[in-house]
């Protein structure tokens, strides 16, 4: 019986990493400290990162996406706390395919897309 997912995220510098996502809310998950591995979590929904220093931002894929309940009331959050980490082309929105979404941008960038049925 499968329960939940942790998606796993390449990381360059872990804390350039965690200084980010505490900025979005995000806290450290977990109590030991590993040097190339981090674990943050908000509500809980859980990022996983690993360490890989020779990754290219313009070259990374990495995608999460990710259900709420309450989408505005979720961008209104990320956007105050982090305005600059909203995608360009990610404000929230109603899309053709029928979610209500807004997306982020971290510093490796990887894309975190929040959405909603409309």
């Amino acid at each position: 019986m499968l329960t939940s997912i942790h998606p796993k995220l390449p990381m360059r510098e872990k804390q350039t990493t965690l200084e980010f996502y505490q900025k979005l809310g995000f806290e450290v998950f977990g109590a030991a400290d590993f040097e190339d591995y981090l674990m943050v979590e908000k509500e809980g929904i859980q990022i996983h990162f690993f360490l890989f220093k020779e990754l290219d931002p313009k070259e990374n894929y990495g995608q999460v996406y990710i259900r709420s309940n309450d989408i505005d009331a979720d961008y209104q959050e990320f956007s105050g706390r982090h305005a600059a980490a909203i995608h360009p082309n990610g404000h929230l929105a109603n899309r053709p395919w029928g979610q209500r979404e807004f997306s982020i941008l971290d510093p490796d960038n990887n894309l975190l897309t929040f959405g909603q049925p409309e």
